[in-house]
């Protein structure tokens, strides 16, 4: 009988040790499959950066990849510009969002913010509802609130919620603290192209975009092609317009001058005024040698055009006509490329020049 009880010992002695290994396995392999995860939801959101165009829209990408890898009920991520809150990416419904937008007045996120560290609130039973919850009740039970920062700058919050009372209360927070990095990383790597969005602005003369607009809205035209022609061209004379007839002439130059390329070319090409005496045309999707040809046409018509001397109030003389003349030069762009690095290779070739080169140059 003694030999039995502890044979009966060994075996649950030796049950309870291959519990323990089995347990320390099974949470090995959910630490694993939770460092698969995180890597491959990074990965996504590294992709989104290059396939989304604007910024508006790798946010609300960023947004559906945490709702879907992570089961999350809802998800929403508030941006601060500086001057105002705004929901940047939500699957709340939009008549929730003024809410969403004002958590920051709310007493109960307020320390939350001020120490940078994750609040998470939740109702005791199904009468009960969030404080923040003005005009519904049971959509979300539980909410996790996480403020964001960019080094130790304030930028927004990103709030997760469930329809579950106490739906988080075993939840890894480690977890969702390196998915609200990983947001804060990819905000920060795209808040520069947020800039570039921004600033882009419509220039007088030419009523054409300025630069910048190459590196955001046009881009998005530009990517939706593997290869693209990049076109720059300088108006050489230009200094020589202003200063032989006056400045007024010069403006009527780019101006009749940007009309007419308009006017010639497709809806799909980007035309901006790139800097001063500089334009650039992006033929999207054409190869250069289905170009050279069309813009070899553009040049003569354009150096062919006679525009009228802008006389002062004063001035009784005759009037005189200008006429541009243009120095091109053609690359290639590849999709996924730094388009800037492109842009910029044109420039120091038309820089660098000679002031009286007149062609179309390959590089």
């Amino acid at each position: 009988m003694a030999y039995v009880l502890v044979l009966l010992v060994v075996i649950i002695i030796a049950l309870m040790i291959y519990n323990i290994i089995i347990y320390k396995r099974i949470q090995n392999f959910n630490n694993i499959n939770q460092k698969i995860t995180g890597l491959n939801v990074l990965q996504d959101f590294m992709n989104t950066i290059g396939e989304y165009s604007s910024v508006d829209e790798k946010i609300k990408k960023i947004n559906d990849i945490l709702i879907e890898k992570y089961d999350i009920k809802y998800s929403t991520i508030v941006m601060f510009d500086g001057a105002e809150y705004a929901v940047k990416a939500s699957n709340v419904k939009e008549q929730h969002w003024e809410a969403l937008r004002n958590l920051h007045n709310q007493e109960i996120f307020k320390d939350s913010i001020s120490t940078a560290t994750p609040k998470y609130i939740t109702v005791n039973n199904e009468n009960e509802r969030l404080p923040y919850q003005t005009m519904e009740f049971g959509r979300a039970r539980s909410a996790m609130f996480f403020p964001l920062y960019i080094d130790n700058v304030y930028i927004g919050y990103w709030i997760i919620e469930s329809g579950e009372p106490h739906a988080f209360d075993k939840i890894d927070t480690t977890i969702l603290e390196v998915v609200k990095e990983n947001i804060i990383a990819v905000y920060k790597t795209i808040s520069y192209q947020n800039t570039v969005e921004n600033i882009s602005r419509k220039d007088l003369f030419s009523n054409l975009n300025s630069a910048e607009y190459l590196y955001g809205q046009g881009k998005k035209i530009i990517d939706k092609y593997t290869t693209s022609t990049v076109c720059m061209f300088r108006i050489t004379n230009l200094e020589k317009i202003n200063e032989e007839y006056n400045r007024q002439t010069g403006n009527e130059v780019i101006t009749e001058l940007s009309n007419y390329i308009s006017q010639s070319i497709s809806s799909e090409y980007v035309f901006v005024r790139y800097m001063g005496p500089k334009f650039v045309i992006i033929f999207s999707g054409v190869n250069i040698e289905g170009v050279v040809e069309f813009v070899q046409d553009l040049k003569n018509n354009i150096e062919n055009l006679k525009i009228e001397e802008v006389l002062m109030e004063d001035d009784e003389e005759e009037p005189r006509y200008a006429s541009p003349k243009l120095n091109f030069v053609l690359t290639t762009y590849y999709k996924g490329t730094a388009l800037e690095n492109v842009t910029k290779k044109l420039e120091e070739y038309l820089d660098n020049a000679d002031k009286n080169e007149n062609d179309i140059n390959n590089i």
